[in-house]
């Protein structure tokens, strides 16, 4: 077996929670990269809609976004012939995981855990009341990992530690219960910290305000006139680029030819740059990269999304189902089979 084919067979397992509009942070992100995995690995992606209930939510819009998110999916490039894509809740088998994984994973853990504590701020910051589901969440990512065997897990620095969490989970299962589950390795990815164009010292999202985020598939006329609007110099940053600058390079690096980058980058450091040319071009190579990404999303229909989803549920659930079946044997619940 070659080295291409013998990395075929490690599998990866990421999720993205269905949130509406996809934003150029979430490409170039994490969809970007998944692209890339999709043609080396053997790839588990999801859309998590059980994450998504962990803070208050609409169950008529959870229901449109999770299908709008398999579709916009399928028009960035993700194919389900090179990659299992499907819905978290379409496989139950993850909550039953979840379950058993409670069992094994510690009050401390979770405690320790300083996603939860920032989440948790936020939720007491705009509602009185906060879920347990937010609590152990961590530990339901541990289910969606390990219930597909799951070798690598692209991440980011600030999810290290809930896949230390999958792997400490792992290990007490296999000491107690014998050998089975892998302890998943992280795939660092250097995802571009992409910010607002309108307050670049934030991160761009959705929560600011549509001012802050350019939507994968809002109009060019809007999409325009955010990146015309963008931040640029705000005064005196002793010598070093200011935010807004930085993010708009930061765009024309994601999406130009290296040489059209580093032209624009000469200009700067020679001081004679034209902030409107250099918005300019941010706007036409952003839409050199999503124009034939629209393209393919006005052409899908609902159709493609059930028929997607119902692809992708049936070939998780083989694996998922095995992997219950092993577990319960083991534990010693379910039913007694031959």
């Amino acid at each position: 077996m070659s080295p291409a084919e013998e990395k075929k067979k490690v599998r990866v397992v990421s999720g993205i929670q269905p949130t509406g509009e996809l934003h150029i942070g979430n490409y170039f992100g994490a969809i970007k990269n998944w692209l890339a995995l999709q043609e080396e690995y053997e790839c588990f992606f999801f859309i998590a809609d059980y994450h998504a209930i962990t803070e208050e939510w609409n169950p008529e819009r959870l229901r449109e976004n999770t299908q709008r998110m398999v579709l916009d999916l399928l028009a960035c490039g993700i194919d389900p012939e090179r990659a299992v894509l499907f819905v978290q809740s379409h496989v139950p088998e993850h909550t039953e995981l979840c379950w058993v994984f409670n069992a094994l994973a510690s009050y401390g853990d979770l405690l320790r855990m300083t996603q939860f504590k920032e989440k948790r701020e936020h939720v007491e910051r705009t509602q009185e009341f906060v879920s347990v589901g937010l609590f152990d969440y961590p530990v339901l990512q541990a289910a969606d990992i390990l219930i597909y065997h799951g070798a690598k897990v692209p991440v980011g620095e600030d999810q290290i530690q809930h896949l230390e969490l999958t792997r400490r989970i792992a290990r007490r299962f296999n000491a107690r219960f014998g050998a089975y589950f892998p302890e998943p390795e992280p795939l660092l990815s250097e995802a571009p910290r992409i910010m607002s164009p309108a307050a670049p010292e934030k991160k761009m999202s959705k929560s600011l305000g549509p001012k802050h985020y350019l939507a994968l598939f809002e109009p060019e006329e809007s999409f325009w006139e955010k990146i015309r609007t963008a931040v640029t110099d705000v005064g005196p940053q002793g010598g070093t680029m200011s935010p807004g600058v930085a993010n708009l390079f930061l765009l024309l690096k994601l999406a130009a030819p290296p040489e059209v980058y580093e032209s624009f980058r000469t200009e700067y450091d020679r001081g004679t740059i034209r902030y409107a040319k250099l918005k300019e071009a941010v706007f036409e190579h952003l839409m050199g990269v999503l124009r034939p990404i629209r393209e393919r999303r006005a052409q899908l229909t609902e159709a493609d999304a059930r028929a997607a989803m119902e692809r992708g549920a049936a070939q998780a659930r083989r694996v998922a189902e095995q992997t219950l079946r092993e577990v319960r044997r083991r534990i010693g619940v379910g039913p007694v089979g031959p």
